[in-house]
Formats: structure tokens, C-alpha cells, sequence
């Protein structure tokens, strides 16, 4: 039967929002293996389930909402590219992460002196919220706002010039909230390799911040 077009766009709504639900009851590694079978509907049902988590993880890196937005683009691209030799041998967020990490990685190498000579912003926006990630507070005296804007960018600041393995580890652990495990299956690592990792980068953290605590 041929559809007229206005009721072709509700029946084809009613199908993506039927296949949604049912997506609910799937894995990740399950959706992403019907992705593998060419299954778009399954694939931008990811893309839109981890869309801002990937934009987040890479603004963290870069500290540029369009360089973010790329990267994460970027990421996508690169599952797609994989989806038929995709294996559900680990987690789908493991694998994801694991493609994000290694991207990541590659452009803080590329960019590492325009990097370290950039200056860390406080205005710029949260890729997912996009607020900005110092709201002002009422309830702090002029003064207090500026030692707490001056905490904040000596973090990043030195988030940023961590080695590249704990600052991968301090992303994932601190602003993605991923746990051991995951960290470890990402960066290929032991569970004990990982959380000496942690501890080490927490530690410098901690001695260089010494002075904002």
C-alpha cells in the first residue's frame, strides 16, 4: 500500500519508536551487533545513547567545544567503519572507549605545543550540559570566586599535563565514572596496573594542588 507522505512520516515514527523500546531490553553489545548486520535504526540508536558522553570526554581533552564535536564525530565514523568485525567479546563501552581513548591520544600528540601553550578557559561550555562549568554562586564573596576560578584552571591545568595514560585514567575514572575494570579493559592494562596508575596521577594531583586545598 502507498502511503500518502504526512502518513508516511507517522508510520515510519511509530516504527523507529516501536524498535526503540525494543532496543531497551538489548545490550549495547546486542544493538551494536545488529548495527554489524546493517541495522541503521540499531546504530543511531548508540550514536544518539552516547553522543554526549563522547562529546564530554574529548571537550575534557581539548578544551574546544568544535574540536570536541569533531573528535566524537570522528569516533562514531570509526565504529561504523568496524561494525561488521565488531565481536562482543568485552563490553560495548570498553570497545567504544577504547577507539576514543586511542583518538584522543593520537590528537594530544598532534597538538601538544598548541596544547600546552593554550590557555585554560572558564567560559567555555559544558559539551553536556552546555552551561558553563563555573556558574557563579551568589553566596561567595568576590574574592571567593576568584580563588575558586583559580582552583578550577590550575586542575584542568594540570589534568592536562599529566602523562598521557594517567590522564586518560583521571578522565575516565573521575568524569566519565567508569570503574577499575572498564579502565583497565580500555587502556589494556591489569586491575592493579590500573589503580597504581590512578593512585600515581591522584598523587601528583594532589602535590601540585596543594597550595588551592
Amino acid at each position: 500500500m502507498k502511503y500518502p507522505a504526512g502518513a508516511a512520516n507517522v508510520a515510519g515514527a511509530g516504527r523507529e519508536e516501536r524498535q526503540s523500546v525494543a532496543f531497551e531490553s538489548l545490550t549495547d553489545a546486542e544493538i551494536m551487533l545488529r548495527a554489524g548486520a546493517d541495522d541503521a535504526v540499531a546504530f543511531d540508536h548508540l550514536v544518539e545513547k552516547y553522543r554526549r558522553a563522547m562529546i564530554s570526554f574529548m571537550f575534557r581533552m581539548t578544551h574546544n567545544q568544535a574540536v570536541a564535536e569533531e573528535l566524537a564525530q570522528e569516533v562514531f565514523l570509526r565504529v561504523y567503519r568496524s561494525r561488521a568485525s565488531y565481536a562482543a567479546e568485552a563490553k560495548f563501552t570498553t570497545w567504544l572507549y577504547r577507539i576514543a581513548t586511542n583518538l584522543a591520544v593520537n590528537y594530544a600528540r598532534d597538538h601538544r605545543q598548541e596544547r600546552m601553550a593554550g590557555s585554560v578557559s572558564l567560559d567555555e561550555p559544558d559539551a553536556e550540559t552546555g552551561t558553563t562549568l563555573d556558574l557563579p554562586d551568589r553566596s561567595l564573596s568576590a574574592e571567593q570566586k576568584i580563588v575558586r576560578q583559580e582552583r578550577m584552571a590550575a586542575i584542568r591545568q594540570q589534568v592536562m599535563e599529566l602523562p598521557e595514560r594517567q590522564r586518560m585514567a583521571v578522565l575516565m575514572h573521575k568524569y566519565q565514572e567508569m570503574d577499575y575494570r572498564e579502565i583497565a579493559e580500555v587502556l589494556k592494562l591489569s586491575e592493579s596496573a590500573t589503580k597504581s596508575l590512578l593512585f600515581r596521577a591522584y598523587e601528583t594531583l594532589r602535590v601540585k594542588l596543594q597550595a588551592f586545598v
